[in-house]
């Protein structure tokens, strides 16, 4: 624990002891939060646990967190629920002294699940055996049974215990768990038939319905939805969303089975529970004379058939009231007010008889049997568990609210007593003088409650006892006049005039240890008589179900002592409990809620201040450290702290006391700081461990680089002779590695050297064992080499000389590589590009070698059209039809008469050519009527279509020039399939002009393009000079 105290600034401290300002609630709270926002839930004030609810999963109850504090000393880990567990159980085994844990704090805090918690420990850490297992399965499937039959949903909580319960573990002499013994308390039986709004009622009524199978259902007589039953619909709440009640019906239904339940038993058990939904549907009206009368026939058939009655006793035992008197019985009717109440009534008693029957049958499953007759060891050992109601202040507080109150007073009372006394014990074995502790002593409000004659508890029963109209409002006349001089009871009529507004005339007030707490006497008298009418009783007793048989004894109807009421019956058991407690070593765990919202991360002061204050918690840490806040043996005190002191450090070898003598002085502790006891330090103050635990962490720093230097040191010095023998091993075995190796290369390469030779000696031969080598070492070395060089593309021509033997296989391999690149290379080639490539070999046909300006058309490709369909005039593009356009280009042509030039547009389609101008076809040309076209050698743009004239629509042969004059021939050549038509002229072209007349086009080389008339009225054209020609 003392390692934490280093970063107490940020969790705060792990023991409330060690809180230097211990009676500032506000300090006490502050530490809660900062631990609570750390995820520790857990912190100590000196052996009692205060746990926070996180309402969430933190992983710390896992099987290997069990095992951390399995066995391990007290303060030796972090403060946890199993560190207490493991503590009364070490206490159990070692001193052979029963032990108990007692479990409290309000609704929602997590007592149940701490108890489960707890049980769980001992399930996995005690030693088991095959007994031994069922024992732990029963102890643990107990839980499901009374949490669905005890457990309902309230505003605070939804799984809320809605009774006390204090559980025996017995051990044997092993230390593993042989049997159990469970007792309860005060069971909340006005839920089962009314219940708060947003409240529900007992869990099994739910999981039942939602749960049950269909044919179960019906044998019961009962319907899936909880709204049709009366019982259900008060709260308004039979949905919850945090709860599975179809889940947990499975799990009620294996836990019966694992605690030995038969199935006769777990039917008729679920026969009582629909009964009590039954009864709660029964409806009266009133006849003439105001007399009850059932009005629901068919619930009391149900409820004859599921309790085992005549249905005809019966309605008659729910609106009639037998009374017995001097030996004569009296049968009165109800009216409908009674006749409600005695339902009710029979509702609440069949249910809590049931309730303690169902309690009573686990008990006989855990019941310890002996097996063994070995003297000594066939005693078991006890370790109790308390999971009970913690001080309870509401808005509204009632009969309940008193009983749960009084139990913390008289628990409040055994604590104060119980760690008063064990720390007095502590102080006298240690032989230092105890010093009295001031503290509340709550025996005058214990009295008050439950003193002869004069406490409240007798003045109520006297006034359920007496004869004659008691009601709650005599009660508490009854209550003034008897204690009105007490100081810590008041009422409205008893108060000052400031504190009557704060008290209602039906309400008094009591000055609990915890604070003060308002009662409202409305329903006190009814809840404490707590009275089942006579032909009830006889109609349950004579019931036919095995259960209510029991239940239901028929020595209550020949007694004529009137019961004990439920205050008094509680009180008894209370003192019982008391008892049983005094006979054992108690632990304790106090749960606290951290808000009403069940939120994780959410710290409500507010709430939690109500509950410090209610829990007794300042007035516990008050008088655990009214002496002295830290205790150690005197072996551990000086184990952690030795290294302080130069006396000390590293080892003392002498007795533990004078070492922590010795430590304590070189510390300069002043006298009245500590004290020496006989095997343990006792220091006053928290600030002067904490000034020993800060010099400590100071003096770790030091001490960590000095052993962390002689570690470093020896670890190196160890790991360098350790690298050097390994060196000198590894470098031996890799010599002689090396010149194995290096002599067997030697060896192979002679070999090699001579086959080589041999082989060059025999290399003209036919293949032989002596050449054999050579020729595949030459096959190998071409292959190889080929790789390396084979041809990029099928334009690349190299290929390395084979050797002889490989001519004829290199030829076939170079074959192989230029069908598989040209196969490779035609597969990549798209459709357009295969169209482009085929006009190009087309050009390159007609042209290549022939016409000056043809290299320089190769590189560029060929366009399917040089005018944009914008550029064509719609009414071209009509006039044209349905024929496909191939190919457009503007041209300019020249008039056969004066070789005049004008704009034209050159449209070929897949019949003919069409000279265009603008939107009006100027020439259309028929691919059949062209016979040829001609083309200079030079490097001009000018060509000539020469045209057949068959009639007179043709005017002659068409003089054009075209800037795309080689792509415009090739595409013509191919539309009109005139491929071998195309002339390629040197000197001159002649054409036809019409009439017989003939033209003549004279081209020359110039400079640059030129073309006109010439004097000799033939077109004169100068072709640039280009640098290829």
């Amino acid at each position: 624990m003392e390692s934490a105290l280093t970063a107490r600034d940020r969790v705060g401290v792990q023991d409330f002891v060690l809180l230097e300002n211990f009676t500032s609630e506000a300090a006490f709270i502050e530490n809660l939060r900062k631990r609570f926002k750390e995820n520790l839930i857990y912190t100590y004030i000196g052996s009692v646990l205060v746990s926070v609810n996180p309402y969430k999963d933190l992983e710390i109850y896992t099987k290997q967190h069990m095992e951390r504090y399995r066995g391990v000393s007290f303060y030796e880990v972090s403060p946890h629920l199993y560190a207490i567990a493991d503590n009364a159980y070490r206490s159990l085994r070692t001193e052979r002294k029963d032990q108990c844990i007692l479990i409290s704090g309000e609704s929602g805090a997590g007592k149940t699940e701490a108890t489960k918690k707890v049980l769980q420990y001992y399930a996995v850490t005690c030693p088991a055996s095959e007994q031994v297992e069922t024992i732990k399965d029963r102890l643990l499937q107990s839980n499901p049974v009374l949490e669905a039959f005890g457990n309902a949903k309230t505003l605070r909580n939804d799984n809320s215990s809605r009774f006390g319960k204090y559980m025996d573990v017995q051990f044997d002499y092993k230390g593993a768990p042989i049997g159990g013994h469970i007792l309860n308390y005060l069971l909340e039986k006005s839920r089962v038939v009314h219940q708060n709004h947003g409240e529900r009622n007992f869990h099994i009524f739910y999981q039942l319905l939602e749960g049950g199978e269909e044919d179960l259902l019906r044998r019961l007589g009962l319907e899936k939805s909880p709204h049709q039953y009366q019982y259900l619909v008060k709260g308004q709440c039979a949905k919850v969303s945090s709860i599975n009640d179809k889940s947990d019906w499975k799990g009620v239904r294996r836990a019966l089975s694992v605690i030995n339940f038969s199935d006769n038993e777990v039917e008729d058990l679920l026969s009582i529970v629909a009964s009590v939904l039954h009864l709660g549907n029964v409806q009266f009206a009133a006849d003439e004379e105001g007399s009850a009368q059932v009005t629901t026939e068919n619930q009391i058939k149900y409820l004859a058939r599921l309790l085992g009655v005549e249905g005809s006793l019966l309605r008659e035992a729910l609106t009639h009231k037998k009374i017995i008197a001097k030996g004569e019985e009296l049968v009165s009717p109800l009216n409908l007010e009674q006749a409600a109440y005695a339902r009710d009534a029979l509702a609440k008693a069949i249910y809590g008889r049931t309730f303690s029957w169902l309690v009573g049958k686990i008990n006989k499953s855990l019941a310890y049997k002996e097996t063994e007759r070995l003297g000594w060891r066939s005693s078991a050992s006890v370790l109790g568990l308390l999971d009970i109601y913690g001080f309870e202040v509401f808005q509204h507080n009632s009969f309940e609210q008193f009983c749960i109150n009084y139990c913390n007073e008289k628990l409040q009372q055994l604590f104060i007593e119980l760690t008063l006394k064990s720390e007095q014990e502590e102080y006298e074995a240690e032989g230092i003088a105890w010093e009295p502790v001031q503290y509340f002593n709550n025996k005058i409000i214990c009295d008050l409650v439950e003193e002869k004659f004069k406490g409240i508890i007798s003045v109520l029963d006297e006034e359920c006892l007496r004869p004659g109209d008691a009601t709650d409002t005599t009660f508490l006349v009854k209550l003034e006049e008897t204690i009105k001089n007490h100081p810590h009871f008041l009422t409205h009529k008893l108060a000052d005039a400031k504190t009557r507004k704060s008290l209602g005339r039906e309400e008094f007030r009591l000055q609990h240890y915890a604070g003060d707490v308002t009662y409202n006497v409305a329903g006190f008298l009814d809840k404490n008589n707590d009275l089942l009418f006579r032909n009830l009783k006889e109609a349950m007793c004579n019931s036919e179900n095995p259960i209510v048989n029991q239940c239901f004894d028929r020595a209550e109807l020949t007694d004529k002592k009137r019961p004990e009421t439920a205050v008094t019956q509680f009180k008894n058991s209370l003192a019982k409990l008391m008892e049983i407690l005094m006979s054992k070593d108690p632990s304790y765990i106090r749960c606290i809620k951290p808000n009403d919202a069940k939120q994780a991360g959410r710290f409500d002061e507010v709430l939690i201040r109500h509950q410090v204050k209610y829990l007794g918690l300042m007035e516990n840490l008050r008088v655990r450290r009214a002496g002295f806040a830290y205790r150690r043996k005197y072996e551990v005190f000086l184990q952690r702290y030795k290294s302080l002191c130069p006396e000390t450090w590293p080892t003392w070898d002498g007795r533990p006391h004078d070492g922590v003598a010795v430590l304590v002085k070189h510390l300069g502790y002043k006298q009245e700081e500590f004290k020496m006891g006989r095997t343990k330090i006792f220091i006053r103050f928290p600030k002067t461990l904490f000034a020993t635990e800060d010099s400590l962490e100071i003096r770790k720093q030091s001490l960590a680089t000095k052993l962390q230097a002689g570690w470093r040191g020896y670890y190196r010095r160890k790991k360098f002779r350790q690298m050097k023998l390994s060196a000198i091993t590894i470098q031996s075995w890799w010599r002689g590695t090396l010149g194995r190796r290096k002599a067997a290369k030697k060896k192979r390469a002679v070999e090699t050297v001579r086959r080589f030779i041999k082989g060059f000696i025999y290399r003209n031969y036919a293949r032989c064992p002596e050449n054999e080598y050579f020729l595949d070492y030459i096959r190998y070395s071409f292959l190889m080499n080929l790789k390396r060089n084979l041809p990029r593309n099928v334009l690349d021509k190299s290929w390395p000389v084979p050797p002889p033997s490989l001519r004829e296989a290199s030829q076939l391999l170079r074959d192989l590589c230029m069908q598989n690149m040209v196969w490779s290379y035609c597969k990549r080639i798209s459709p357009e590009w295969k169209l482009q490539l085929e006009q190009k070999v087309v050009a390159s046909e007609i042209f290549k070698g022939k016409k000056d300006n043809y290299p320089q058309s190769v590189p560029r490709l060929f366009l399917n059209t040089r005018l944009g369909s914008e550029e064509i005039n719609a009414k071209i593009l009509q006039v044209l039809g349905n024929e496909t356009l191939k190919y457009a280009v503007p041209v300019t042509k020249y008039d056969r008469k004066g070789y005049k030039a004008r704009a034209r547009q050159l449209l070929l389609t897949q019949n003919a050519i069409l000279l265009v101008e603008e939107a009006k076809v100027k020439q259309r040309i028929d691919y059949g009527n062209l016979s040829g076209l001609s083309v200079s050698s030079l490097s001009d743009s000018l060509f000539v279509l020469h045209v057949v004239r068959e009639d007179n629509k043709q005017k002659g042969d068409v003089v054009l020039q075209s800037d795309f004059v080689i792509e415009t021939l090739t595409k013509i050549a191919i539309c009109a399939n005139k491929v071998n038509s195309v002339n390629i002229n040197q000197g001159s072209i002649k054409f036809t002009v019409g009439q017989g007349k003939e033209g003549i086009i004279d081209f020359t080389s110039g400079s640059e393009l030129l073309v006109a008339k010439a004097k000799n009225g033939h077109l004169a054209v100068v072709a640039p000079r280009l640098n290829s020609r």
